[in-house]
C-alpha cells in the first residue's frame, strides 16, 4: 500500500501557524482479502447446573411499592375497566392502588365494588371492611355495613 503525508497549514488569529501532519490512505484502497477458510467460533457454552440464574431481576419490583401518583391513576383507569365491564382488569387496578398507598380508603372502596359485582363475597367483605377501617366517619359508611352485612349473610347461606 502506498501512503503519503498530508499536511494541514492552519493560521490562527494570533498570528501562529500550527502544522499538522499525518498518514493518509488513497481514496479507494482495497480492503484486505479474508481467508477462504471460515473462522473457527467456539462452541456455545451450556448452563452450569451448579450455577443459579442472576435473579436481580426477579427480586427487583418493576414500580417503587409507594406512589400516590400511581396510586390515583390505577383508580381512574380501574373505574374506566368497571364502565366498559371488565371487572377482572378493574381488580388488578384497584389491586395496584391500595399497593401504591396502602392507607387510601378509596380504592377498597371500589375494590369491594369490583369483588361484590364478581361474587368474591369474602374479599368484597375484607375491602369494605377495610375501608370502613380507615375512613371511619365516611359518608357512605351507613351504606357500606349494610353492603358488609348482606354480603356475611349470603356467606352464610352459602355454608349450608
Amino acid at each position: 500500500m502506498e501512503r503519503t503525508s498530508l499536511i494541514h497549514w492552519m493560521l490562527t488569529t494570533a498570528g501562529v501557524i500550527i502544522f499538522v501532519a499525518g498518514p493518509m490512505l488513497h481514496a479507494q484502497e482495497p480492503a484486505p482479502e479474508s481467508s477462504s477458510k471460515p473462522s473457527e467460533a467456539p462452541p456455545p457454552k451450556k448452563p452450569d447446573a451448579k450455577k443459579k440464574p442472576d435473579s436481580a431481576t426477579q427480586n427487583a419490583p418493576d414500580q417503587p411499592t409507594w406512589d400516590p401518583l400511581r396510586a390515583e391513576k390505577d383508580l381512574e383507569v380501574g373505574q374506566y375497566y368497571m364502565r366498559k365491564g371488565d371487572i377482572d382488569a378493574a381488580i388488578d387496578r384497584f389491586q395496584d392502588a391500595t399497593t401504591a398507598k396502602p392507607g387510601y380508603a378509596i380504592p377498597f372502596r371500589y375494590l369491594g365494588d369490583a369483588q361484590e359485582k364478581k361474587g368474591l363475597r369474602k374479599q368484597a367483605i375484607a375491602s369494605y371492611s377495610r375501608y370502613l377501617d380507615l375512613y371511619p366517619h365516611a359518608e357512605d359508611g351507613d351504606k357500606i355495613r349494610k353492603k358488609i352485612d348482606k354480603l356475611r349473610s349470603d356467606v352464610e347461606r352459602k355454608k349450608k
